[in-house]
């Protein structure tokens, strides 16, 4: 993946984006342009409630990954709680990476079939994807939390994860041409 295509913003306890580079204000605004650079901070802020924090759960925005789409290309945004390491500084921030995903990205039809996923676990695996928590999950499944937890550890189980985060990344970094190992498979010789 090229540099050019990771975008990256940093924002405080209010929302609000603190720092940002070029890139994520090109994935977050478009097709529009700000007419005013001064208010580009509050657009950006709007863009990132709106397409990404509303995907996340108040209990959980510490720590997120969610998909979304600028134009037709789908992003990643993965969150990440930054502590401040000072005694001065008063609240955390939050650092958001924006990755442009990958062709080789397997549908989640493909990962299924790789992992021998249920219809019912690849279905929670899908809305794990979409940043809902397993609360979210049961209500859209009609199951309880606990069934969702249960599914969610039967898959981590069987892609070889122990985190919800590692489901996704397993997603993620997943090739078509990989066995559920890892290993590559030989096209003979």
């Amino acid at each position: 993946m090229r540099a050019s295509t990771t975008g990256f913003v940093l924002i405080d306890s209010s929302q609000n984006p603190v720092a940002f580079n070029p890139e994520a204000v090109q994935i977050l605004c478009y097709p529009d342009k700000p007419a005013d650079a001064g208010r580009l901070g509050a657009f950006l802020a709007g863009r990132i409630r709106s397409r990404l924090l509303n995907r996340a759960s108040h209990e959980h925005r510490s720590a997120f990954v969610t998909r979304f789409k600028s134009g037709r290309r789908l992003y990643f945004c993965r969150a990440f709680e930054l502590t401040p390491t000072s005694e001065g500084a008063s609240s955390s921030t939050l650092g958001l990476l924006l990755e442009r995903s990958s062709s080789e990205v397997m549908s989640l039809s493909e990962v299924a079939q790789q992992f021998n996923l249920s219809v019912r676990e690849q279905e929670a695996v899908e809305f794990l994807l979409s940043g809902l928590t397993s609360k979210e999950i049961a209500d859209r499944m009609k199951i309880s939390p606990n069934t969702v937890k249960a599914f969610l550890r039967v898959v981590m189980i069987k892609m070889g994860v122990s985190t919800r985060s590692g489901i996704v990344g397993k997603v993620v970094t997943t090739k078509p041409d990989t066995d559920s190992g890892g290993s590559q498979k030989s096209n003979g010789d």
